[in-house]
């Protein structure tokens, strides 16, 4: 314990080191403050979009008629709350919509034609603790482990160190200072954000967790280097030079690899596919739709016969076979961002900085998987609603204003629970 008070106390009197973790510090209590803010936005974003449906509703009920005009009018939202931890890494919630508005008309179209982020704009990322502890942080270790050894052999001190009894213990606790203060500067402010957000221990503890690895890995590669035998500025460069091919050069090349590897369709394909089928159902007989839509709806096969040019249950039954129509594309589209989700978690076990920022991304339910799971979750309930919907159209079941009010609603808190490591 001496010792290490001891390369504590030799710590604090080099001012550049002192300045290096104060700025790390400050970096990464600004940059969880930035996610917290982000994150109150997002739930303010959806509480508002929750109370405003019900104006919706009430609008819509003074004018509709019957099922299908209160199935065409009547938007549901369909939001994806972020989890507790979701303020340390925002992830895929930064590009990807959060808040769907969804009609009981064909999906497909619906869930491409949200609002996207201008990719030159997301290009950068978002400043969050993230990017704090997996691009900041292992320059300041670098910084205060580089010159280790060679700082020392410079300046005429290494023989007598070595020469000293317990040199070993020397060095083992010169590291394990620094490495804890870094591990400290970006702990602390993780926790704070964490214990303002209501996170669960066991989702802070693994968050912690790879708080921990990142700078034993990053320890690690600076002592190989350190031990060298090179000089300072050399170890410095080198380290640099390692630091920018395994956070920007590797994780790009990667991407590009994975994406080659695992080619898909682009949802603005699929979306275009969806729309002009649907279009084209106005064009088709209504006899030749309605038998389609029985194929593979068969308990609607049964209902009263079309007797007017427009029906409900027609417009909607064309609708559905628009989704049908690029199911499969649909289908391959989910397969290939699955697929590449799974090369991206094997390219990070070649890659630990990779890995290491996907584990994070997959605590705080903010990765392309947790994106996919939403969208499930949302073609479940579109599932829900058309089955809501369909018997007032098919049965030409009254609907009346306290109908909407049966009406199912998206569960928006379903896809945190898992991510914060609630219960």
């Amino acid at each position: 314990m001496s010792t290490l008070l001891r390369e504590a106390a030799f710590l604090l009197r080099q001012r550049s080191a002192i300045v290096g973790v104060l700025i790390l510090t400050l970096l990464a209590t600004l940059a969880t403050g930035l996610g917290l803010a982000e994150v109150a936005r997002q739930q303010d974003s959806i509480a508002r979009a929750v109370a405003l449906q019900a104006i919706d509703e009430a609008a819509v009920a003074r004018f509709v008629e019957d099922g299908g005009s209160a199935a065409y009018y009547s938007f549901h939202v369909a939001a994806d709350a972020p989890s507790n931890l979701a303020f340390a890494a925002l992830g895929q919630r930064d590009l990807a919509p959060f808040i769907m508005r969804i009609r009981a008309l064909a999906l497909e179209g619906q869930l491409y034609e949200n609002e996207s982020t201008n990719p030159e704009v997301a290009l950068p990322g978002r400043f969050d603790f993230a990017f704090v502890l997996f691009y900041l942080a292992p320059l300041l270790l670098i910084a205060l482990l580089h010159d280790l050894v060679s700082g020392e052999r410079e300046a005429g001190r290494w023989t007598l160190l070595q020469s000293a009894p317990r040199s070993r213990g020397l060095w083992g606790a010169r590291v394990l200072v620094r490495a804890l203060i870094v591990f400290a500067a970006l702990g602390v402010p993780l926790c704070a954000g964490a214990m303002l957000s209501g996170a669960a221990p066991t989702g802070v503890l693994a968050a912690l967790g790879v708080v921990a690895l990142t700078v034993v890995f990053w320890t690690a590669v600076s002592l190989a280097v350190a031990r060298s035998g090179w000089r300072s500025a050399v170890n410095a460069t080198s380290l640099a030079a390692i630091w920018f091919g395994l956070t920007l050069v590797a994780p790009s090349a990667a991407h590009l690899v994975v994406n080659a590897i695992v080619p898909m369709p682009q949802g603005a394909e699929l979306l275009r596919a969806n729309r002009e089928a649907v279009h084209a159902g106005w064009d088709l007989p209504q006899d030749a739709t309605m038998q389609r839509f029985f194929v593979t709806h068969p308990e609607w096969s049964d209902t009263p016969a079309l007797r007017q040019p427009f029906h409900w249950k027609w417009y909607f039954a064309f609708q559905q076979l628009g989704d049908e129509h690029v199911a499969r594309q649909s289908q391959e589209y989910r397969d290939g961002i699955a697929r590449r989700e799974a090369l991206a978690r094997t390219a990070g076990w070649v890659l630990p900085p990779l890995g290491l920022q996907q584990a994070l991304h997959r605590l705080a339910g903010t990765d392309g998987t947790a994106q996919l799971a939403y969208q499930q979750r949302v073609r479940e309930f579109h599932a829900r609603l058309r089955e809501f919907y369909y018997p007032y159209m098919f049965n030409e079941q009254p609907f009346r204003n306290t109908d909407f009010g049966l009406a199912p609603r998206f569960d928006t808190g379903a896809g945190s629970s898992r991510a914060s490591g609630q219960p």
